[in-house]
């Protein structure tokens, strides 16, 4: 499985550079102020850059939600109990959930796939990939082995692969995974548990307390690897996380661009881009999470979200929204007049385009 996973990382490519010039200097002959249009231009520059070509359409996107049970939820680490990842399992697929509806709601497809989900889901419409009952409680040993967290990310990898769509977006279920997205932002960032974990559902004082010494336990137990991925996700991490990761790779290698959703998704594309610098080229940050880990998460990849709707529900339900925009950008780039089409002669902007009076605000 290692040299598997090896040869997943091999066929991730650097975005195409001269496709990426060429849509910037599409944007520089639209009838507009450069810069005018701000993270649509980026984005449609981006897509130049995935893709290979300078106009491209967002006419199917796909939400891929892995469902997994965490053992560390014995801890009493979350305010809900595990019954509600079966339950909201397939809720998904029915379109009651929010991030379901919003799929439904914006013609975005949905693929629900059980990862680890701790129950027998037998409900046709989610998809079967269970690699065990949840994973083991990471306060006493390793949430699973090695081998089950490259499945996990192989999973992931191909269920991303054979997705045709035009965009993909990465959500996950499973009560307890802010508890292990903590953790394995912790370790990976070499950053304190307080600084990335937050209260994930809602938490009392008390509980939040619990939390926190409870990820610090797991890591000292365990011992992960910061410089080997693989063992963190394996010693502290979730088969929902490891195979959301696998996604991102997935995604990545057949050249789509892929959008990140909430904290957990966040967490997966790090561990993405930790295994392969390349894939931070093909994501795409939704809306900027609640949660506490989130920011860090995205100054790791050098990354900022696109939205900021105080949203902290996960499931993927960013992704859906995030597809809207990357619809506009491709509009923006495909059907806006030139300045010769336009009958406007540009010559006033040529001070601006040296910089002379043009600043980006952040």
């Amino acid at each position: 499985m290692e040299q598997e996973l090896q040869v997943i990382l091999d066929r991730i490519q650097q975005l195409d550079d001269g496709a990426m010039d060429c849509a910037r200097l599409r944007q520089a002959q639209l009838a507009k102020p450069p810069g005018s249009l701000g993270r649509l231009e980026d984005l449609s520059i981006q897509l130049a850059g995935i893709t290979g070509c300078v106009n491209n359409q967002i006419k199917s996107t796909h939400l891929l939600v892995f469902a997994a049970d965490n053992g560390v939820v014995a801890q009493g680490v979350s305010s809900a109990p595990q019954s509600v990842t079966l339950q909201q399992t397939v809720n998904l697929t029915r379109a009651k959930t929010g991030a379901s509806v919003l799929a439904r709601h914006f013609g975005c497809g949905i693929t629900v796939c059980d990862v680890g989900v701790n129950a027998d889901i037998r409900d046709s419409a989610v998809l079967n990939r269970k690699i065990a009952y949840g994973t083991a409680d990471i306060t006493d040993g390793p949430a699973m082995s090695r081998e089950q967290a490259l499945q996990a990310i192989r999973t992931g990898y191909e269920l991303a692969s054979a997705t045709d769509a035009d965009a993909l977006g990465v959500g996950e279920m499973g009560i307890g995974n802010t508890t292990t997205s903590s953790a394995i932002l912790s370790v990976l960032l070499g950053v304190d548990v307080d600084t990335v974990t937050g209260r994930g559902g809602g938490l009392t004082e008390e509980s939040f307390r619990k939390k926190k010494d409870v990820i610090r336990r797991a890591i000292a137990v365990n011992q992960p690897d910061a410089a080997d991925v693989v063992d963190v996700m394996a010693k502290v991490g979730g088969f929902d996380i490891s195979a959301m990761c696998g996604a991102f790779l997935g995604a990545a290698a057949s050249r789509r661009p892929v959008v990140i959703d909430g904290f957990i998704s966040a967490v997966a594309a790090l561990c993405a881009v930790r295994l392969c610098p390349r894939v931070r080229g093909y994501l795409v940050p939704s809306h900027a999470s609640f949660e506490i880990g989130y920011r860090l998460a995205m100054d790791a990849m050098g990354l900022k979200p696109l939205l900021l709707l105080g949203m902290r529900l996960g499931e993927g339900s960013g992704c859906p929204l995030a597809f809207m925009i990357l619809d506009a950008a491709c509009a923006v780039m495909n059907n806006m007049a030139t300045f010769d089409q336009a009958g406007i002669n540009d010559d006033y902007l040529e001070p601006i385009r040296q910089g002379d009076q043009f600043t980006v605000e952040e």
